[in-house]
């Protein structure tokens, strides 16, 4: 039988960590714009921000001015693992010539991506040598 602190305080704690490393309810009512597609030779990568701070295309329509919440897709639809969606914190370097991509739910480092495209390497598994345009521009849309 377990003690009745314990009823009490573990879904207490659940709660609480829980509440610590969800975002807002309000960012996840809001629509969210893709601002970077990077491809790698095992898998494709994708940033969305919500569309409050990406209000059009180009770095000069992103408020990066405090770090935002946003999604990192990890398609791993090629290799038979689907498609994962996770939360991330996306800032901009204090040099401008960066965004910087934290993915905070697996402990990864955090990914400098160069604004004006380049090779990346979000993680040392699937996520490696992946070529990244300019930040904020999509040809699809653009």
């Amino acid at each position: 039988m377990r003690p009745r602190l314990y009823r009490r305080v573990a879904p207490a704690l659940v709660v609480a960590v829980g509440a610590a490393i969800a975002p807002p309810a309000s960012a996840v009512d809001e629509p969210f714009r893709r601002v970077l597609v990077c491809a790698g030779p095992s898998a494709s990568m994708e940033v969305y921000l919500p569309e409050s701070v990406a209000t059009g295309s180009g770095l000069d329509h992103v408020n990066l001015a405090k770090p935002v919440n946003g999604l990192y897709a990890l398609d791993l639809s090629g290799s038979g693992k689907g498609k994962v969606l996770e939360w991330v914190h996306v800032s901009l370097a204090d040099d401008g010539k960066a965004v910087i991509v934290d993915q905070f739910t697996r402990g990864l480092p955090p990914t400098r991506v160069p604004v004006e495209g380049g090779v990346v390497d979000f993680d040392d598994r699937f996520a490696t040598e992946a070529m990244c345009p300019e930040f904020n521009v999509d040809p699809e849309f653009d």
